[in-house]
């Protein structure tokens, strides 16, 4: 799993929710997100909007135009909450959008969710 979030505190709060189920490595900007994309297998991707330079919306976009990351699963989790935020992340190509704070429970249940819809989305396209 890959959380992309410019805020530290952020990343730890990821990392404590999710260490137990997920190997998590965290980025804080856009262009070490597609590095390590790119170097590691990333199995899922939480993905803040509000960062320097490249946003999350920009970043989701640019992965859903490459054929190798269409299937993969991004989770929007950012603390823009309005309905056109959502609508945005969806249009973007987010699988899920969460809004911070988040309850912990809820981002496990929203991971494995869309685990569960990529494998049966490989297994249907083979």
């Amino acid at each position: 799993m890959l959380a992309v979030d410019d805020s530290t505190v952020m990343q730890e709060i990821i990392k404590a929710s999710m260490a137990n189920d997920y190997n998590i490595v965290v980025a804080d900007n856009a262009v070490d997100a597609l590095s390590l994309i790119y170097n590691q297998p990333i199995a899922i991707l939480l993905l803040d909007i509000a960062m320097p330079g490249i946003n999350g919306l920009e970043l989701c976009r640019t992965l859903r135009s490459m054929p190798q990351f269409y299937n993969l699963p991004i989770i929007m989790l950012t603390a823009r909450n309005k309905a056109f935020d959502k609508v945005q992340g969806r249009l973007a190509g987010a699988t899920e959008y969460l809004t911070k704070p988040f309850d912990a429970q809820q981002l496990r249940e929203a991971c494995n969710k869309a685990l569960h819809q990529k494998n049966l989305t490989v297994s249907s396209e083979q």
